[in-house]
């Protein structure tokens, strides 16, 4: 099998393990492509990755590291004018690493034998990928997610240029495929919807016995997320004397305003910022929920959800899924058949979602029994890494 390479802005990332998944399930394929990471976690919470996986990730030098190598290639006459040029031309420039980046990781793929690499996200990675092209004529392509199609920086080497370089550029969700190819109608035929996936034998089945009903909810602690919204729908849930709990697992800029927003509201026995937690843990956290709720919304400068990979685990574990009708949430989460939908902001709607299936067994898990098979369709590993292989190789 041509083998192509793999690089990553950060591997593996605990923020990304959907990353890591299409990784480790190819591997379990009997494929190993190279990985390659520009910068390496730090400041993450413990995770169970696979051993092996982790020491084949080549961690880029540092900048000064980097440029020093880079030098002593062009030295030994290993780069040819038009890199050298390049380089001198860039400068200092805005991003001029991606440059250096681009060398240090082209020579090596030179050295492999390899002419395509496949980049997550249309970011950091995705532009150093645009000059491996340009310098070493290897192919490119890569996945395209949330923010850094909805609301992208603003960069030279933009999203435009990257999509026009692009061989192929992939995208989680019907919504993200329509967005890009109505926005860039000459790269139409080159953008391909491969939703990301799970291993669906990993979650066990959630038995709805918690007591009283828990609330569940995942994810970074950023505005899009919604929590506000949450929290401000405990409050209500409150008081109507509903019986439930609720905990928020995840870490982020908003952590010390979301929990000063539970004392405000005298919610401290109702609602917990549980912190991040491994993913053996979240399986465990969901199976033994209720309802997992993501009440996502438009952040202030665009940024919004594409096809958030909780939503996906909770049905993976059976769980009636509540959330709003934002970017590709409605491909997975249909409501009143693998879930609810309420608009986005409205936390009165939130609440009455959650009363009507905390209250009703039936309804539940009705919801969760139908999402649970959506997921099974929809979100195999397997077939869905086959599916990115078949675009690549």
């Amino acid at each position: 099998m041509t083998q192509f390479a793999y690089l990553f802005e950060r591997f593996p990332s605990f923020g990304q393990t959907f990353c890591y998944r299409e990784v480790a399930e190819l591997a379990r394929q009997g494929v190993a492509q190279p990985i390659f990471s520009i910068r390496k976690p730090k400041d993450e919470p413990p995770q169970d990755w696979d051993k092996g996986i982790v020491k084949r990730v080549q961690y880029l030098p540092e900048e000064e590291q980097l440029l020093r190598e880079v030098s002593h290639a062009a030295k030994k006459g290993k780069l040819t004018r038009e890199i050298v040029s390049a380089l001198d031309e860039w400068g200092r420039r805005t991003d001029f690493l991606r440059l250096y980046q681009a060398v240090y990781v082209g020579l090596r793929l030179q050295e492999m034998g390899i002419r395509h690499v496949h980049a997550h996200f249309a970011g950091m990675a995705a532009r150093t990928a645009f000059w491996m092209d340009r310098f070493f004529g290897v192919t490119f392509s890569f996945t395209a997610h949330a923010n850094d199609i909805f609301a992208p920086r603003d960069f030279e080497i933009g999203l435009d240029k990257l999509l026009n370089a692009a061989r192929v550029i992939v995208t989680e969700t019907d919504y993200a495929e329509k967005f890009l190819q109505e926005r860039f109608p000459n790269c139409a035929d080159r953008i391909h919807r491969i939703y990301n996936a799970l291993n669906l034998g990993e979650f066990r089945r959630a038995d709805f016995s918690s007591a009283p009903p828990l609330i569940v909810a995942v994810g970074r602690l950023i505005d899009k997320k919604g929590f506000a919204d949450l929290i401000q729908a405990c409050r209500l849930l409150m008081e109507r004397g509903i019986s439930f709990r609720c905990q928020i697992f995840g870490e982020g800029p908003l952590e010390k305003k979301l929990h000063e927003q539970i004392v405000e509201l005298d919610l401290q026995s109702y609602v917990e910022l549980a912190g991040p937690k491994p993913q053996h843990e979240i399986r465990s956290y969901l199976a033994g929920g209720t309802v997992f709720v993501l009440p996502s919304v438009i952040d202030s400068e665009g940024g919004m959800d594409n096809l958030p990979t909780v939503i996906m685990e909770a049905m993976a574990t059976g769980l009636p899924v509540i959330s709003t009708a934002i970017g590709g949430i409605p491909e997975m989460v249909i409501d009143n058949e693998t879930g609810l939908l309420v608009s986005a902001g409205d936390a009165r709607a939130l609440a009455d979602a959650i009363e009507n299936v905390i209250t009703n067994p039936s309804l539940a898990r009705r919801l969760g029994e139908k999402g649970h098979k959506r997921a099974c369709e929809l979100f195999s590993i397997e077939q869905n890494v086959r599916d990115l292989c078949g675009l690549l190789l």
